[in-house]
């Protein structure tokens, strides 16, 4: 009898649809036109995607982030890493995690400066627990020891996990905040870019590096 259940490869494919989703929802007639564009300025630009060849451990899952919510969550890759810890004994480099981000989940890529510039939190509605006003500082950043250090880029860049940020998506994003301020999405993307928190890769397509990593022995998880 045939099962109508989505196999692992369809459920990675329809997550990178609703990932593309995301971008459409800021405003779908800047982000249509930007993405457009994309494929020439890919074809354009060399990528470095060396990293690739680090995920040799004996258990590697990617982490495809969805929408910001209440909770953060990169909650679930930690969790994944203490499981592993507790039930496998086993850590990086045995234990690889990837944490692939386009556009819904952009704003845990960015520094402090980035999130006040560009008014993230209200953008996104993520308020910062400290204040309970919209977020003006990256509150997915933490210093060691804090108790938010755990889920923070830090803290799972700590225990070996690698951040990436779709191009596609941040052209995408960079149109909608030049509709926005007037100013050239180009520069705007330079400025992004610039912003990257420490250790965040950019690479060509959301779409095209869940398929790599998964080539190369990554499960895949969509966190919602």
């Amino acid at each position: 009898m045939s099962s109508n259940r989505p196999t692992p490869d369809r459920r990675a494919f329809l997550a990178t649809l609703a990932a593309a989703g995301a971008v459409a929802a800021l405003r779908p007639e800047v982000v249509v036109a930007a993405s457009r564009r994309a494929p020439e300025s890919v074809d354009s630009q060399e990528w470095d995607l060396s990293w690739l060849d680090t995920l040799t451990g004996a258990h590697k899952q990617v982490f495809d982030m969805g929408a910001l919510g209440e909770r953060t969550p990169l909650r679930v890759p930690r969790n994944y890493l203490n499981a592993a810890r507790e039930v496998l004994k086993k850590e990086f480099p045995e234990v690889n995690t990837v944490i692939g981000i386009a556009s819904s989940a952009f704003p845990i890529n960015v520094s402090d400066a980035i999130w006040a510039r560009y008014e993230l939190g209200e953008k996104w509605k993520v308020t910062d627990p400290a204040t309970g006003t919209w977020a003006t500082r990256n509150i997915y950043s933490a210093r060691p020891g804090t108790p938010a250090f755990s889920t923070s880029v830090e803290g799972l860049q700590a225990r070996g996990a690698i951040f990436w940020q779709c191009d596609n998506a941040l052209r995408g994003i960079a149109a909608q905040f030049a509709s926005d301020t007037g100013r050239p999405a180009a520069d705007i993307r330079t400025e992004l870019i610039a912003g990257f928190m420490p250790g965040v890769k950019l690479i060509p397509a959301h779409t095209l590096l869940i398929g790599l990593v998964q080539e190369r022995g990554c499960s895949y998880e969509m966190v919602v």
